[in-house]
């Protein structure tokens, strides 16, 4: 850890590669604050933990590439994060003697820039005295307090002279609470010295004066050191009051009293100063705490979530590397199969081995398409996909669509109603990521739809200038809670397994991949008992404008009127 400045601090946690990565942590940290160096290595020691023990094996790429990422991993986020704060939370308990050196450390700074105004306070002191009071008296106790000045001095230099593990508390206080006794036993000198106090007003004025700017400025002093204010003001507040109560007067007696109230009142005050400093240090290094542990566990997320993308990206990039290889055997087997269940090379002289090859052909079939589908979605995930874009037109690729589910539709009675609105211009698009689109938002749509349901397949414009296709079923619907399930890989809804065939629940993840490689969007719209919309919009920047023909005439005319107007403007001096 380094501090680079008082508002920030730096923490060097252990990066990926093996080198240390050197994190700044903004935020208004005292340069002189115990408790952040303190906790700050055991934040350093959990956060250097290497990633590898945060994760779960299974989720490692090279071992395990196509299993889906696990929960693990942030279950041991957590836990490093618990331990973070547990141990934080012990140091903060364990600070308190520190917090209480820091308060000190500010009454001795308080020390150090008092050692001119000591003076100057000695002096004013010693004028005032020099008419009540022989001269030779004053210079004593001028030089007495000379000495308690150097007295500060060198328990200041001892303090600053201790490393900080050395330290210690009781001693250092015990030293101070001295030195502000002795001082209060000097001040209350000076007033017993003091002649008595007769009848004269003015010296009983001055003198209550002198005693309370004396205990003000002895809060001003020791109001970081503990019981400091009492041990200044005690000495000379009970030689004043006492000698105020003598005289006898409601005058002298009234003073006295608020002396004395004004000496526990200031020490009070002293004391909540203090305890104040104390919980502002506390909350201090509370929040530095925090700053800490949301580096700490944004570093271990970081890390985390670079793994987790690491891992999917090799999956993806595997698997649409691995398009022929995972092909070229499927299709053997289904050639094959279909040869044998048609007999092609002879009878097979056996109904079950002949049923046996249809089996074989009907789920290498199915498990072709679940392949294909992967790949797709795979090759979009790993950017590997290509749009070939051209001139594509929606109507005919919702038309044609509609030619190859109409049989299935039939047999399943159900009515495929189409929509289109007339003159719909061509979009730039890939010919085949829409006919995939349409059909497999079609094909889902037909098989949710029970028998007698009706499907619409609407085409038209957007309010913007683009286009859409809308698929809507009369099927059993999606609840809310679930269509994010049904829109992410794999997915599918519950009401919808139980009421139509099953599938890979790949179609509509694949569906709003390529709708968004071509800057459109795509939205799922459900209600239970009524059935889902589906609506793919494509953006008017991707619908061709179609220009009007221009008539033979016209042309010629403007390419005569081109010529007139280029031999026009070559000028005459040429």
């Amino acid at each position: 850890m380094s501090g680079s400045s008082p508002g920030q601090c730096e923490l060097l946690l252990p990066a990926s590669n093996g080198a240390q990565q050197l994190i700044n942590v903004n935020g208004p940290f005292a340069p002189g604050s115990y408790y952040l160096r303190s906790y700050a290595s055991t934040a350093v020691q959990i956060v250097s933990t290497p990633i590898e023990t945060l994760q779960d094996p299974r989720t490692n790429a090279d071992k395990n590439i196509v299993e889906r990422p696990s929960s693990s991993a942030g279950a041991a986020s957590h836990r490093v994060v618990s331990k973070l704060r547990k141990g934080l939370g012990e140091t903060i308990s364990s600070a308190n003697e520190k917090f209480d050196i820091e308060v000190l450390g500010e009454h001795i700074k308080l020390l150090e820039r008092s050692k001119v105004g000591g003076l100057i306070v000695i002096l004013i002191a010693m004028w005032l005295a020099a008419f009540l009071l022989p001269f030779s008296i004053v210079a004593i106790w001028a030089a007495i307090g000379t000495g308690l000045i150097t007295w500060s001095q060198l328990l200041i230099k001892r303090f600053r002279k201790l490393e900080e593990k050395e330290r210690i508390y009781a001693p250092l206080v015990r030293s101070f609470q001295y030195l502000q006794a002795a001082v209060g036993v000097y001040w209350a000198a000076l007033f017993w010295l003091h002649p008595v106090m007769g009848e004269d007003g003015v010296v009983l004025v001055l003198t209550f004066t002198a005693a309370m700017v004396l205990m003000g400025l002895s809060l001003v002093m020791s109001r970081f050191l503990r019981y400091g204010v009492l041990l200044t003001c005690l000495p000379f507040i009970t030689i004043v009051a006492g000698r105020l109560s003598a005289e006898g007067s409601f005058a002298s007696v009234g003073m006295a009293v608020t002396m004395i109230v004004g000496c526990f009142f200031f020490s009070r005050l002293g004391d909540l100063i203090r305890r104040s400093h104390f919980g502002f240090l506390h909350s201090r290094a509370e929040r530095d705490q925090l700053i800490v542990e949301l580096e700490a566990a944004r570093s271990i997320s970081e890390e985390a979530r670079r793994r987790a993308e690491e891992a999917n990206l090799a999956k993806s990039r595997f698997l649409a590397t691995m398009s022929h290889e995972l092909r070229t055997p499927l299709n053997a087997i289904l050639g094959f199969s279909e040869i044998m269940a048609n007999e092609v090379m002879g009878p097979l002289n056996n109904d079950h081995y002949k049923e046996y090859a249809g089996d074989i052909h009907s789920s290498g079939a199915h498990l072709l398409k679940l392949i294909n589908e992967i790949l797709d979605l795979s090759r979009v995930e790993a950017g590997r996909y290509e749009l070939n874009e051209e001139a594509t037109d929606l109507t005919h690729a919702a038309e044609e669509s509609q030619q190859m589910v109409k049989l299935k539709a039939a047999q399943k009675n159900v009515t495929i109603k189409l929509q289109i609105h007339p003159d719909m211009p061509q979009i730039w698009a890939d010919a085949r990521a829409i006919r995939q689109v349409v059909l497999n938002l079609l094909s889902n749509a037909l098989k949710f739809t029970p028998s007698g349901g009706t499907i619409w397949v609407k085409v038209g414009w957007t309010a913007g200038g683009g286009q859409y296709i809308s698929i809507k079923d009369t099927g059993p619907g999606i609840p809310e809670e679930e269509i994010p399930i049904v829109l992410s890989s794999f997915g599918q809804g519950s009401i919808a397994i139980k009421s139509a065939e099953q599938g890979t629940g790949l179609g509509l993840p694949i569906v709003q991949a390529l709708v968004h490689m071509h800057d459109g969007t795509f939205e799922l719209k459900s209600k239970l008992r009524e059935g889902t919309e589906v609506i793919a919009t494509f953006p008017r920047k991707r619908v061709l404008e179609v220009m009007p023909a221009v008539p033979e005439s016209n042309a010629l005319s403007q390419g005569q009127r081109g010529r007139f107007v280029q031999r026009s403007k070559v000028p005459q001096n040429v």
